[in-house]
């Protein structure tokens, strides 16, 4: 009990920088070897976390002055059905052993939901140490990351493309201007701002190269991220806003042929790779990705697109929220012809019942409502999973960031 009363919760400043990167790398295991073989100098690292106090929320439990428990919330946004919303990135969650069982996290949390809320961040994304744990705290999974796995014999043949590749720098304002773009077109995707650019490059080998491909007209419309090592093409990603570059970019990537015996790399979009090459017996994985949650349901139905509608569409339900009680009851959702909506407390005979998780995942698309509905997670009457089923857009997530 004595070391209850000595703590208390307040926000981090960068005096607090090297406290805060030693419990990141105490609960992360970063150790100075790991740091060595991505180019990391001990000073540099820590130079590096810098802007996340200086342009985040950061929160953190103190016995006396010393930090014990801390949780990070990055200034993001995210396209969600081509609507632009402001995103809360929660990160650097951790707190020492000798701390733990004293529901220090689960109030850091709350806390940074709160705020986010204040913020009018009406969704938070994760990349998730433990999938059961984020759970209960209210996020789900809605994004997958394929690996995939191709032999030098398995490359597509060379077809003649109208436009070129040029292998330029990382940083590169081709390659910010293509991914913007198809960020843009993407559902799910992170509209990068220079703070998400640096975590996103934070981790990567100093030899990482990218190849843009430029159309007939001279304009960049894809690039493709890789190193080579130990006669393996590494691929980070892939990028393109139409067909032509793809196949450019896989133009580049088979002219290595000679240099490489396979080709590694991963995709964010769902869709197998198999299925585009002549030699489809390829190395194929899936697992999940990133997880969110909605963090204000007022505010995020009044932003969210739903599907144009020949009639208002009025939907009524029970939610469930394991952190916030804003997010807890019986609503009603009013969904204009435009696929505007608006959210109300009561109104009417309950027609569903769901908790926050599924409500996240459903409405980002990862996983449709008849499929909820059958598995358990949508509790609701026969009409309504054709109702979502024709409210909610079709698109795949994707998101390929990390932080």
């Amino acid at each position: 009990m004595e070391r209850e009363k000595r703590l208390k919760m307040k926000k981090l400043e960068t005096g607090h920088l090297q406290q805060f990167n030693q419990l990141l790398r105490y609960v992360f295991q970063v150790t100075k070897q790991d740091l060595q073989q991505v180019g990391w100098e001990e000073r540099e690292i820590t130079l590096a976390k810098l802007p996340v106090l200086e342009q985040a929320d950061v929160l953190g439990w103190f016995d006396g002055d010393k930090l014990v428990s801390q949780v990070a919330v990055y200034p993001f946004q995210v396209n969600i059905f081509g609507k632009i919303f402001a995103m809360g990135g929660l990160t650097g969650v951790g707190t020492y052993p000798e701390y733990a069982n004293l529901g220090l996290m689960h109030s850091l949390m709350g806390q940074a939901l709160a705020d986010m809320r204040e913020r009018k961040q009406s969704i938070s994304y994760l990349y998730p140490y433990s999938i059961p744990y984020y759970r209960r705290k209210g996020w789900e999974i809605i994004s997958d990351k394929m690996t995939f796995e191709v032999k030098d014999f398995q490359l597509p043949k060379s077809r003649k493309m109208p436009g070129e590749v040029e292998r330029v720098q990382i940083e590169s304002p081709a390659v910010r201007a293509v991914y913007d773009q198809f960020a843009r077109q993407s559902h799910a995707a992170m509209i990068r701002n220079d703070l998400a650019w640096e975590e996103y490059w934070r981790w990567d080998p100093e030899d990482m190269t990218a190849a843009v491909y430029y159309d007939e007209g001279r304009r960049p419309s894809g690039y493709v991220l890789y190193w080579i090592s130990n006669e393996v093409f590494h691929i980070k990603e892939m990028v393109f806003t139409h067909e032509e570059a793809r196949r450019g970019l896989w133009n580049f990537i088979s002219a290595h042929v000679s240099m490489v015996t396979k080709v590694v790399g991963t995709t964010y979009t769902h869709e197998p790779l198999a299925f585009l090459l002549e030699d489809a017996d390829i190395k194929e994985t899936i697992s999940p990705y990133y997880m969110a949650r909605i963090v204000d349901l007022e505010l995020f139905i009044a932003q969210y697109p739903f599907k144009p509608q020949a009639v208002e569409r009025v939907w009524r339900f029970k939610l469930n929220d394991p952190l916030l009680s804003w997010n807890q009851g019986l609503f009603t959702i009013h969904v204009a012809t435009d696929g505007s909506a608006s959210l109300s407390r009561g109104g009417g005979p309950v027609e569903a019942e769901l908790d926050i998780q599924t409500m996240t995942t459903m409405l980002l698309g990862y996983k449709r409502a008849d499929y909820l509905a059958k598995i358990g997670r949508l509790n609701c009457n026969v009409d309504v999973v054709p109702l979502l089923d024709s409210l909610i857009g079709r698109q795949i997530p994707y998101f390929s960031d990390y932080f």
